[in-house]
């Protein structure tokens, strides 16, 4: 038994009335996220050149970054505050620390090359991009891919690699925010849902019905006229209409529908709270630092105790990742960071000396 079918001119309306019977149709069943083929991977492999390949987009992360207005500016607020108690170091420099640091936060890899004089010594740090770095099959031997396509191998041992422990593979790390990457991309889509639902002009705002036989021509084109100016031009559009020939109580003449109510549509807000919520658990940001407010208090609540608490149980713990490029520096030149007065690292009497002076 075949299936009807009807023909449609370019630019014209299909004749519906032409079919005939019962379409029915149903969605797909839905995907869980374990076996989401697009996040599975077992270890990463190594092409014809010899270079492993990162287990995510590199680029793909970077993109991220902008995706809302949440994701993006939490990392650099964490970025921040990692540099905020940075010791001057000879070795490098706060802008290079600054570009090492934010390569981890959104990448969990974070790279610096070890710039020696003739006799061995280690004289500066230099900053790696995170993108453009790969491991190689040679054991403590990295690779940089330019952007033309070349590849540039540093000697074994030069280049220093801070990572994020990743139980799949022990060459790259991942961030840890990588399992609310949806969440991030759905904040995204309803945006942009909404930016093209005022934008198109396509759309109706409410259908304005009445059924006057007594109107006037002239009452009637004002009253066209004001409809459509009740609106700027690409936002609602609204549909008037005068039935002359209906008869009924005149009480109920008048009726505006509305058809075209984005708040009860759409659901904008509620999707934009559900999500910025999810940002800031997969980054656990304090929304009374980072300047973002999921509205589900009036206030932001103590801040000096929000602030000992953020340094003490988040900032801490990435700076000490990010001394971990001491493992392969002389103890002289070790990197360091001041610690707060409220820091837990400080001895308690050494504190209320502090204080009392």
């Amino acid at each position: 038994m075949s299936k009807p079918r009807f023909s449609v001119t370019a630019g014209s309306t299909p004749n519906y009335q032409t079919m005939s019977g019962m379409n029915a149709f149903s969605f797909g069943d839905p995907e869980p996220c374990l076996d989401n083929r697009l996040t599975e991977y077992i270890g990463v492999y190594s092409d014809g050149n010899g270079i492993y390949e990162p287990p995510i987009s590199l680029r793909g992360l970077i993109k991220l970054l902008r995706v809302n207005a949440q994701h993006g500016p939490i990392l650099f607020f964490k970025r921040n505050m990692i540099l905020k108690w940075l010791e001057p170091n000879e070795l490098i420099s706060r802008r290079t620390c600054s570009k090492f640091a934010l390569d981890y936060l959104y990448s969990a890899n974070a790279y610096l090359q070890k710039i020696t004089n003739p006799f061995g010594k280690i004289i500066k740090l230099r900053h790696l991009p995170a993108i453009s770095m790969r491991y190689t099959n040679e054991s403590g031997v990295y690779a940089q891919v330019k952007s033309n396509g070349d590849i540039l191998r540093f000697k074994k041992g030069e280049v220093i690699h801070i990572k994020e422990y990743d139980p799949g593979q022990g060459i790259y790390g991942v961030p840890q925010y990588y399992g609310g990457i949806q969440s991030a991309l759905l904040s995204e889509d309803a945006t942009l849902f909404r930016r093209k639902y005022y934008k198109n002009g396509a759309h109706m705002g409410y259908v304005f019905a009445i059924s006057d036989t007594n109107m006037s021509p002239e009452d009637e084109t004002e009253l066209k006229q004001a409809i459509l100016e009740s609106k700027g031009a690409g936002n609602f559009r609204s549909l008037f209409i005068n039935n002359r020939g209906a008869q009924g109580n005149i009480e109920k003449s008048l009726k505006i529908l509305p058809i075209g109510d984005i708040a009860t549509k759409d659901e904008f807000e509620r999707i934009r709270k559900i999500t910025l919520n999810d940002m800031l658990s997969m980054h656990r940001a304090q929304e009374a630092l980072s300047g973002q407010s999921s509205g589900d208090s009036p206030g932001f609540g103590d801040l000096e105790k929000i602030t000992k608490s953020y340094y003490n149980n988040e900032v801490v713990p990435l700076q000490q990742e990010i001394m971990g490029i001491n493992d392969e520096l002389p103890r002289q030149q070790h990197i360091s960071f001041r610690q707060a007065p409220y820091s837990d690292l400080l001895d308690p009497e050494e504190t209320t000396q502090e204080n009392s002076i």
